[in-house]
């Protein structure tokens, strides 16, 4: 049993826990929910003993009737990922790019137990298998970066239940999965609970996940512990005004209207003929990741594209975007052709801009946020009052127009996210692709900035093409529809149409898989939020 007690952390003279209970005991998942900054993850760095280094904390953390937090580096050292593991937010600044996957995995046993390498792979093999990355598609000499975000997100899974630790402590380790991907996945830590008799803390904004799979749930606001109770009974009853917000937040869809240019007589914005795109793979031969796909997108039309992990979203992103050269077939937007490089005329490629999946690896971290979010403007040339137009897109996105100069480690995950909004906005494009746009956001932000997105769409006149794993997103944002499978656009329709009554295998298990929260637990009324975009939750 993990027991913290009135555990507290500053840094400097700022608080950002307060006086923090939490009893996770062996067996049972607890899950820990609240906005983006709210102190989830500094709740999990202060129980493995990873607190910045200008923390200070007090209280207690109790393993086996000892104080963590009195404890020495060395037996700390050899706790992490022997007694409690961790899977962190984001894969790919938690995973060392300079390492293969399988050599990461093994790297944990070889530490705890000093296995030798040749058994030390064997058995990462084994992790690797069960989170679902099979060989001999997925050998163990991969690299992080040859692999999609869910897939990366797996081998950091693999790496925390190497050991079959006491406690596991999941940082939002279904964001960047697919539906599926994401059932087979908390199914797989359920099971660990069950089998292992460990337990899981998982820290979540995705209130229909933690429905499905947590004992209790604890409701986190500014640093403190607000709502406490077993899964069923705190979603009936929702007794802090301040959890009921969260409730309405996760239930809300942006008020959706067709543009008014968005119609099947309109000139295409976006059009892709026959697009072909291949991988050579490491073991040999070749992968077609994008097959033959043809689209269309109007003005002022959303798209949303859906798929299981790995099914070649990003892949046509990176062709679309003019990132990857086609092997066959065309692009073109507003009838131009779209060409891969430095071939592509600087105005054709400010009609389009992204915002990416992994809102770090997006960024430069050398670079001040003004600099980070005025950097389309060498696409249109930077005006006069850049700097003033970098202040007004960080407060469209919930942020202060003060974070200007401040650098991108300084943000939360959700923050960094809103940032990467922000710049993808800056120049007004015509066609905006949202790579997992929302993922990161927790569910008061998500909403706003669903809302955010609907009005900006409507007023400039812009088009998007919404990649998500959330089809009840996807649902809400978007007109029409496309499911991709294996490089190939397998269905294509109106959204309520798709999702409502899919006529597709992928499209049904994919809907089937959805998290959702049960209806008789939601009964209660609840307020919905304001279109204004909260500045709460703005600490550590």
């Amino acid at each position: 049993m993990i027991l913290t007690q009135d555990l507290s952390v500053t840094i400097g003279q700022v608080p950002v826990l307060s006086a923090v209970d939490l009893r996770l005991d062996p067996g049972t998942i607890t899950g820990l929910v609240g906005e983006s900054g709210s102190g989830k993850s500094m709740t999990a760095l202060a129980i493995i003993g990873l607190l910045p280094r200008h923390a200070a904390a007090s209280g207690r953390i109790m393993l086996d009737g000892q104080n963590l937090l009195t404890m020495p580096e060395t037996r700390l050292c050899d706790i992490r990922g022997r007694r409690i593991g961790m899977i962190f937010q984001e894969p790919m600044t938690a995973l060392n790019p300079l390492m293969t996957i399988g050599d990461q995995v093994a790297e944990v046993l070889r530490v705890h137990h000093g296995m030798d390498r040749k058994a030390a792979l064997s058995r990462a093999r084994a992790r690797l298998d069960r989170v679902g990355l099979p060989d001999p598609r997925f050998p163990l000499s991969l690299y992080p970066h040859e692999l999609s975000g869910g897939q990366r997100q797996r081998v950091a899974i693999a790496l925390a239940i190497a050991e079959r630790p006491d406690l596991l402590i999941a940082d939002e380790p279904t964001t960047a999965l697919d539906v599926t991907t994401q059932a087979q996945i908390l199914d797989l830590l359920a099971g660990l609970v069950r089998d292992e008799g460990m337990a899981l803390l998982l820290i979540t904004h995705d209130l229909a996940v933690v429905a499905g799979i947590a004992d209790r749930v604890a409701v986190m606001k500014s640093g403190r512990i607000v709502e406490e109770a077993p899964t069923e009974r705190l979603f009936r009853t929702q007794d802090h005004p301040y959890t009921r917000r969260l409730f309405a937040a996760s239930l809300h869809v942006p008020a959706r209207r067709e543009h008014e240019h968005a119609r099947s007589g309109t000139t295409p914005l976006l059009q892709l003929r026959n697009a072909v795109r291949e991988y050579r793979l490491p073991q040999g031969g070749r992968l077609r990741a994008v097959d033959d796909v043809s689209l269309t997108i109007r003005p002022g039309e959303s798209v949303g594209l859906v798929g299981e992990s790995g099914c070649g979203k990003s892949t046509l992103t990176r062709a679309i975007l003019g990132l990857d050269p086609l092997l066959g077939g065309s692009i073109e937007l507003d009838g131009m052709r779209v060409t891969a490089g430095r071939n592509m005329p600087p105005k054709l490629r400010a009609r389009m801009q992204v915002v990416f999946q992994d809102p770090f690896g997006s960024f430069d971290p050398r670079w001040r946020i003004d600099r980070l979010i005025a950097e389309p403007f060498h696409l249109t040339g930077r005006p006069p009052d850049w700097r003033d137009q970098v202040a007004g897109a960080l407060e469209e996105v919930g942020l202060d127009a003060s974070d200007a100069r401040k650098y991108i480690h300084e943000f939360s995950g959700g923050q960094r996210q809103r940032i990467a909004i922000a710049r993808a906005l800056i120049i007004r494009p015509r066609l905006i692709v949202l790579d997992e746009a929302v993922s990161a956001l927790d569910v008061r932000v998500r909403a706003q900035v669903l809302d955010l997105l609907a009005d900006l769409r409507r007023s400039h006149d812009m088009a998007y093409l919404f990649i998500s794993h959330d089809l009840s997103v996807v649902r809400g944002i978007t007109e029409r529809v496309l499911v991709m499978q294996n490089g190939r656009i397998v269905e294509d329709g109106r959204a309520e149409q798709v999702i409502d009554a899919p006529r597709h295998a992928c499209t049904q298990s994919l809907v089937a898989a959805m998290p959702r929260i049960p209806q008789a637990w939601t009964a209660r009324p609840v307020p919905c939020p304001g279109p204004d975009i909260s500045h709460a939750g703005r600490g550590a």
